[in-house]
This record gives structure tokens, sequence and C-alpha cells, in this order.
């Protein structure tokens, strides 16, 4: 048995109590001192569910199109010094061929390494998105949904593709929802010129989470002298969607993240990174996507920016910097800013027994500062658990 001791626990509260942890699991949250064979003091420190980064294409240098599992490896160790104990590994727009060998590095490199965080499957960002919505993806590759296709991605993934992102507006789109949530993947609307009837319909057939909400994304736009609502609109207007924000003070400025919170609050919002692969990196030269097919930027002031600096390339955040966001500048309570880090993208995604500090939930813990720079991660691996140090 684990003892977490003096830390100020975060569930829907903030409270100084004690974590026990036996057998990968957390035992109890009490106030009762229990029999412990090791004691973490956690005094001075905030003690957190662990983050769960859904939208991520890289970091620490690494792409997870790169090729191999060198890169898988080394993105998941950056990402897991800054508190993100569970991500998934998402593509960008390309080849099918190159989307089926992204997923198979990822799967063997988690085969391969025991010192990574939980990998429940990727995300397929692409490639069925609207040209005039790409941002970063390579125009290329974009198209409207192909059935052999996807159904071939699918099918060889066996079960490893927990989301696959779509513009609602493009024909074949019920049957490609039908299709992802008979296999029990989540359709998610994004890059998209999508009106809020596109939405509803994709809606109704199991979409119920938009990819970064805001970026490359449909706002109203008038048809005639009438405005006629987008996939923002959408957003707000459907109570059950699910938001994805890059919450990095950049892509959405503080006071925007203020108006999602209020509108979505921090049951319907999960806070992603989006990085790629300059984040945990100095400034300074990057690419954007893989090695092989990527496009040159620069990254400053915290973020990466296309070589002319007239445009946004990526972001380079970490899931702490989400919640120190999201406290220091926008003023959300710690509570619901951790909230939307761990508890909500884990239930909006299916994972069981994540992202809340409760009895019989994995023990994916953080330990951080007021700043909330992490201190400590400790993450389930089979009946144990493994602990090391943050950034």
């Amino acid at each position: 048995m684990i003892r977490i001791k003096n830390g100020l626990v975060i569930t829907d509260t903030v409270e100084k109590t004690n974590v026990y942890i036996e057998n990968g699991k957390i035992f109890a949250v009490t106030e009762e001192e229990l029999p412990a064979d090791e004691v973490i003091d956690a005094e001075g420190l905030y003690v957190s569910p662990g983050f769960i980064d859904t939208h991520v294409h890289g970091g620490g240098g690494h792409d997870f199109m790169d090729g191999g599992t060198e890169c898988v490896k080394g993105a998941l160790a950056a990402h897991l010094a800054h508190g993100s104990t569970t991500v998934v590994p998402t593509t960008l727009s390309e080849s099918k061929e190159a989307i089926m060998q992204a997923i198979a590095d990822v799967k063997q490199a988690i085969s391969e390494n025991d010192d990574l965080p939980y990998v429940p499957g990727v995300h397929l960002e692409g490639p069925y998105f609207s040209p005039a919505q790409a941002g970063a993806q390579d125009p290329r590759y974009i198209t409207p949904p192909i059935p052999e296709d996807y159904q071939e991605i699918v099918e060889s993934a066996d079960g490893f593709i927990v989301k696959y992102a779509f513009a609602p507006e493009l024909p074949g789109t019920v049957e490609f929802c039908d299709y992802l949530t008979e296999h029990g993947i989540l359709p998610a609307a994004g890059h998209t010129d999508c009106t809020y009837d596109d939405l509803l319909v994709a809606h109704e057939h199991g979409t119920n989470i938009v990819t970064h909400l805001y970026s490359g994304m449909s706002t109203i736009t008038r048809k005639e002298g009438f405005r006629v609502l987008g996939a923002v609109e959408g957003t707000y207007l459907l109570d059950d969607m699910y938001a994805e924000v890059i919450a990095d003070g950049l892509h959405l400025p503080p006071e925007l993240l203020k108006l999602i919170y209020k509108i979505k609050g921090a049951d319907r919002i999960c806070l992603i990174t989006d990085a790629m692969r300059g984040a945990d990196m100095p400034e300074g030269k990057s690419i954007l996507g893989s090695l092989k097919n990527g496009t040159e930027c620069i990254i400053e002031g915290g973020i990466a920016k296309m070589p002319d600096r007239k445009a946004f390339a990526g972001s380079v955040a970490t899931t702490d910097r989400l919640v120190r966001v999201c406290v220091h500048q926008a003023g959300i309570p710690l509570t619901d800013a951790v909230k939307m880090a761990s508890t909500t993208p884990a239930v909006a995604h299916g994972l069981k027994h994540k992202g809340a500090i409760r009895p019989g939930y994995d023990a994916d813990i953080l330990l951080f500062d007021e700043n909330i720079q992490i201190k400590k991660v400790i993450i389930k691996k089979n009946e144990k658990v493994k602990i090391y140090g943050g950034k």
C-alpha cells in the first residue's frame, strides 16, 4: 500500500487528505491513517488526477508520423513528464498507407516500452476535411470520405482508433458516421465549413465532439442577407456536444476561454494540446508534420509560426500549461481546469476508471505546485504503479 499524505487533493473540491494506492488502483481517499508500505509526502503540493490529452501530434522533437517507434516513444515520454498520463496520438491528413503505418508504429512502440503513458488508441485527424478550413493539413490529401479507404484503415487498426475527425458538410457523412459508431469510434467534427444544419445531421449520427473549437471551423455567415449559423454556434446550441479547446492562451485568448467556459461549462470541455514536435523543445526552427512530408516553421513566443510569421503553424503546449493558462489567465477555478484536463476527456472518450481520484480508479496521479509545475507523476502499470519526476 502507498500513502500520499499532506497533499491538497483535487476532486470536486480541494481537501487536505490522504490518498491510498494498492495494486495500481486508488484504494481510499480518507483522513484515516491506514497501514502503508511506502509514504509520499505531498506537503505544499496539489494531488490531481493525471491529465488526458486526446489530441496531440508530437513533442520532444518527434511527430507520431515520422516513421518507426522511436518517434512515438520520444513524443510520449515528453508529454508524460508534463502530466499527460493518458495520450491519444493523433495523425494528420496523409495517404492511407502513411496513416496505417503510423497506427502500426504506435501499437508497436507501446508494446516495446513500459515507461510510457497509457495509450487507448489513436485519433485520426483527416483527411476528410473542407479545403477552405484545412489550415496546416496538407491540401494534397484533402478529400470527401472514401468508404473503401476508411474501412480498410479501421479494419487494419483492429479496434485501436478512438476518434476520427471529419467535416460534416461533405458527401458521405451519414454513412461515415454510422460506420464509425458501429465500430466504437467517435466521429469528431473539425476543419469544417459546415452549417448548423450539417452539424445537426452529423450529431444525430453519433458526432458529439468538435475538433479544436474556433480553429479551422465555420461561424456565422450570410446567405442572401440571412444569417446562417456555423459549427461554433452549433457547438454552443447542442448541450451534449463536447468541445476540444487548445487552451495555450494564444490559439484562443484568455477572454475567449472565459466565454467558452461560461457557455459550455467544465463538463463539456476537453483541454487538448494539439501539440506538434516543438512541445518541450527550445525555440527556433522546426518542422510541422512528418520529417518526410512536413513544413518548415519557427517556434517563438510559446507557439509555432509559419516562416513569414503571418499564421500559426501549430501548438507547442503541454497539458500542465493548459491548466496553468486556464487558472492564471482565464480565471477558471482550479477544480474545473483540472476536470477539463482529466475527468471530462475520460468521460467523453469512454475511458473507464480514468480521470479522477476516486476509489477503484486507476492510480494515475500528479503532484504539482501552485504554478502547476509538475513535481511527480504516478501512473498505473499492470497491477502496480510507476513513479516519475515531472518538469
